[in-house]
């Protein structure tokens, strides 16, 4: 399968994915990954870990790695940042896994709004730190 194929069909599993809530999260999510996308026109959609309690599987940006997952819970859309301990967050942003040693998320309530500005930093700081990693190897 060449790269195009494998995107556009990675595309459309997070497209179903957006879609499954019927509610306020499909809509968080759609934002979010639409903000991720302006961001960094050059990440990479994929679906990975697909699983019983996950059957669809979770969305994944990438950029020289994973710059985050995103899942819907119960009552929130998580996104969270393999990398997250090393990243500035100056707004504090993320709020949930502060105690791992490498990863940090931000849960999205379904009255939050997102500070653009901010998250698109927060995006780019990610890519930065996998672009940096990328380069030492």
């Amino acid at each position: 399968m060449s790269a195009s194929s494998k995107d556009k069909s990675a595309a459309q599993l997070i497209d179903a994915m957006l879609k499954a809530p019927g509610d306020w999260r499909g809509k968080k999510l759609a934002q979010l990954r639409a903000l991720i996308k302006k961001a960094d026109p050059a990440v990479v959609e994929e679906v990975k870990w697909k699983k019983p309690s996950k059957p669809m599987g979770v969305p994944v940006w990438s950029h020289d790695g994973i710059v985050c997952i995103g899942d819907t819970l119960k009552n929130a859309v998580r996104l969270t940042f393999p990398k997250g301990a090393l990243m500035k967050d100056p707004k504090k942003l993320f709020n949930t896994r502060l105690d791992s040693n490498t990863v940090r998320a931000i849960d999205f309530y379904e009255d939050n709004s997102v500070d653009e500005a901010t998250f698109t930093a927060l995006i780019l700081e990610a890519v930065k730190l996998n672009a940096s990693k990328a380069r030492k190897r």
